[in-house]
């Protein structure tokens, strides 16, 4: 029998013909695939890299903590100029990067704190940006600010102490902001009001590392500038050749200046 002749009361299926009434209930209650949490994570505009980044640090902090790999953990992802440096004998350019992701074991509040910074400017700037634009300007921020500690702190005469902390990357992730928000025409005096308390922070309070904000803070704005000289869509293999150059200068940066043991 024909589509075009059946009886009212029947419509064309799968298994031959089936009543209108039947296929409705069928439909209604037929099991409705649902996306995945990462799919539809992925495809919203939550700030995905954000998140990433505050779970990357949580895992690694979680790790520093436990009594029987916590030193192992802590000691193999530090920062110190030394490990910048080829002139060191002791070069190992990874730990610029992996040190932004180590916190402090002996206290909850430097991730605390650190991670309260990432999800504020992050769930501003990675929809503003993009998510691959968002991580550039956080990894290439915080190789600036492990660049910050080797070159100041060697200037010093300091150049065996570690750090450690996602600072650097944060002043990167302001001074970013702040070049982006004033080219856009924004109200910059608070943010800029934050910016120079915390680095006044830097230099009062113990223990914080301020070439590493000083240091990521220069560099923050240099990618925000790159980004805002490459923007046209025409332009994004430079733009992709630029902020990869300005990594990759950093670390030979750090590579090339002479630290002394």
């Amino acid at each position: 029998m024909r589509a075009d002749h059946l009886p009212e009361c029947q419509t064309p299926a799968a298994v031959g013909v089936i009543c209108p009434e039947d296929m409705k209930e069928q439909r209604r209650t037929a099991p409705r695939s649902r996306a995945s949490f990462v799919t539809r994570m992925t495809r919203s505009s939550a700030p995905v890299v954000t998140y990433g980044i505050m779970a990357v640090c949580a895992v690694v902090w979680i790790l520093q903590v436990l009594p029987a790999v916590g030193g192992y953990v802590t000691t193999s992802l530090w920062f110190a100029p030394v490990y910048g440096s080829l002139a060191s004998g002791d070069y190992e350019p990874w730990r610029m990067l992996t040190s932004a992701f180590t916190h402090s074991p002996d206290s909850i509040f430097h991730i605390l704190l650190n991670m309260l910074s990432v999800f504020v400017f992050g769930r501003v700037l990675e929809p503003m940006l993009g998510r691959a634009r968002f991580l550039a300007l956080f990894v290439i921020s915080a190789l600036g600010g492990s660049l910050g500690v080797e070159v100041i702190g060697a200037a010093m005469g300091d150049s065996l102490t570690a750090v450690v902390g996602a600072s650097g990357a944060i002043f990167g992730l302001m001074g970013g902001y702040f070049v982006l928000a004033r080219k856009l025409g924004g109200n910059v005096g608070p943010l800029l009001g934050v910016i120079v308390l915390n680095l006044l922070l830097g230099f009062v309070v113990q223990g914080v590392s301020w070439q590493a904000h000083v240091g990521g803070l220069v560099t923050g704005a240099l990618v925000a500038l790159v980004l805002l000289r490459t923007r046209a869509d025409r332009q994004r293999g430079v733009q992709a050749a630029s902020l990869a150059g300005l990594a990759v200068a950093i670390v030979v940066a750090a590579a090339a200046f002479p630290v002394a043991l």
